[in-house]
């Protein structure tokens, strides 16, 4: 790749998940930044909001004096937002910014017509978290124009970087106000792509034929949409994170992205060779346990774990699939116990206190409801909860024991008491079997950790797998499944035989398996994909100048 031509003053970096965890950006972001600083030490700026109080502060976030601090206690901002400036507390410590931008609101129908007669965004139909979302993103882009006033900062060597269709108004501010800074504009995801994926349509299959606009209006999202793709037509570079998103921006935005920016990973939190034998030890100890008291089953040591994991979207992770995969292999096992575990935060109401009570004496005597490691509060509507009791896997005798988690796992659940990345070195194998999956960070944790597992060519990461050349358990520690819209039952086959694959192989085989799966992690690393956002710098630059 092309070394760096363009001299860059100062980055700012703009998202709704600075400093404030939510979803999978937070990780690219929190991840990425440790690299920027290595290379751009504080020529970096993170935005984020301040949604915080001194009763709820942020726990990523530490404000401290940085060389931001003059700025903030002298800039004179506008219409009444505020900020605090400081560190992310993450890898690197970055610069950030958390901007109050509620004062914003009572002029926000002044700025939408702007921004209709400039760029001919139409906030008309605009509901829900659209009116947050862009109230946050003009300040952001208020608060790129007063630092770069405040120090004198000519923009022609300045980039601004807006994540996601929440921070597009911020993006067109900097278009509108300050013309020769550098916009780069990552949509993670496309509102409308995942809008018509959660209404149970076909996306791939006709992907070519949807018009991006008439499903807006379609779905009720023209405000979103809009947005988003007069953001991605004005902004100097557009990015996307996989070549399978950038296929959609193309269809539904009318933009073919101009440089795809993989997501990278940091393995900070992975345990050191001299202590992996006794992480894994200690997270089977408990995963076993749970499984036992819960079922009653003898789980012998050698039992196999598999894990899926993410967030609770039934059909876009496809833990339908999951669950099916996994009642096919109970149908038809002859090996050894399986334990599987579905690990998604859903409506929970507390942890199951006779599954505690067991747990503190040591028993394991089997519980009614075997399946479940806390009560949820829509039992009867939680999409996992009712297709493994559809399945019968919640009574009889099973080979295949499965057990839903619907509960975040940062170490105080009350069951288990160990976070997710303590728990993942006990497992055997995962299995992602996405159907809407523009990166995929689950399954790259995975094979970081020596888990082999197993995903599909619908998730950016499968398809970045698969491009490599390294695609099978042996080559890569990754098994990509062939899924799209109308091949389900064979998806659902390619699991199973994938999963019984690793359940028969000999230790041996699991061991090179587990090794080209770490192997895969270090080609993933953000030192071996920030020059791809490097690139797309240096062509925003380039093009703002022949903007100019």
């Amino acid at each position: 790749m092309a070394k760096r031509k363009q001299e860059i003053d100062l980055i700012f970096e703009a998202s709704w998940e600075v400093c404030n965890k939510i979803g999978g950006i937070y990780t690219v972001l929190s991840t990425k930044a440790n690299t920027l600083q290595a290379t751009r030490k504080d020529k970096v700026i993170f935005i984020g909001p301040d949604v915080w109080t001194t009763e709820n502060p942020s726990p990523w976030f530490t404000e401290v004096r940085t060389p931001l601090t003059s700025w903030a206690k002298n800039a004179h901002l506008p219409e009444g937002i505020s900020v605090r400036v400081g560190r992310w507390e993450i890898p690197g410590r970055p610069l950030a910014v958390l901007v109050k931008f509620d004062s914003l609101y009572r002029s926000k129908d002044e700025f939408y017509a702007r921004m209709w007669e400039r760029f001919g965004v139409d906030s008309l139909h605009a509901y829900g978290d659209y009116d947050e979302g862009c109230a946050f993103a003009r300040a952001a882009g208020m608060v790129i124009e007063s630092i770069l006033d405040y120090n004198g900062i000519k923009p022609g060597h300045v980039v601004a970087h807006f994540d996601e269709w929440t921070t597009g108004m911020g993006l067109l501010y900097v278009a509108d106000k300050l013309p020769e800074v550098a916009t780069v504009f990552t949509t993670h995801a496309t509102s409308i792509g995942r809008s018509i994926c959660g209404n149970g349509k076909p996306l791939y299959d006709y992907l070519h034929a949807y018009n991006g606009d008439q499903m807006a209006r379609e779905l009720n999202m023209e405000a979103k949409h809009s947005l988003e793709k007069t953001a991605a037509h004005v902004a100097d570079v557009f990015t996307t994170v996989s070549d399978v998103t950038a296929e959609e921006c193309a269809c539904l935005l009318e933009r073919r992205p101009d440089v795809v920016t993989p997501n990278g990973f940091e393995a900070g939190f992975v345990p050191a060779p001299r202590r992996r034998k006794a992480a894994r030890k200690a997270a089977r100890e408990k995963l076993l346990s749970v499984a036992r008291a819960l079922t009653g089953a003898q789980l012998p040591e050698d039992t196999f774990i598999v894990i899926s994991s993410g967030r609770c979207e039934y059909r876009n992770k496809g833990l339908d699939v999951f669950l099916d995969a996994m009642a096919t292999l109970d149908a038809e096992s002859d090996t050894r116990p399986v334990v599987a575990y579905v690990m998604v935060p859903a409506w929970v109401q507390c942890p199951r206190a006779d599954l505690r009570n067991a747990l503190d004496a040591g028993r394991e005597c089997g519980m009614p409801d075997p399946v479940l490691t806390h009560w949820l509060n829509n039992y009867n509507d939680d999409a996992v909860n009712r297709r493994i009791h559809d399945l019968g896997m919640s009574y009889g005798r099973h080979r295949v024991h499965v057990i839903y988690v619907p509960c975040y796992l940062n170490g105080d659940d009350g069951i288990f008491n160990m976070a997710y990345y303590s728990l993942l070195p006990g497992a055997d194998a995962t299995v992602f079997a996405s159907y809407y999956e523009p990166w995929g960070y689950t399954p790259l944790e995975s094979v970081a950790f020596g888990v082999p597992t197993v995903t599909t060519c619908l998730s950016g990461f499968g398809q970045w797998v698969s491009g490599s050349g390294r695609e099978g358990f042996l080559k890569s520690g990754v098994d990509v499944v062939r899924r799209t819209d109308s091949n389900y039952s064979d998806t659902v086959r390619g699991i199973a035989d994938a999963v019984r694959s690793l359940i028969e192989a000999d230790p041996e085989k699991i061991a090179k398996i587990s090794e080209a799966a770490e192997h895969t992690s270090a080609l993933a690393s953000w030192t071996e994909f920030i020059p791809y956002y490097e690139q797309a710098y240096d062509l925003a630059l380039s093009n703002a100048v022949a903007r100019k």
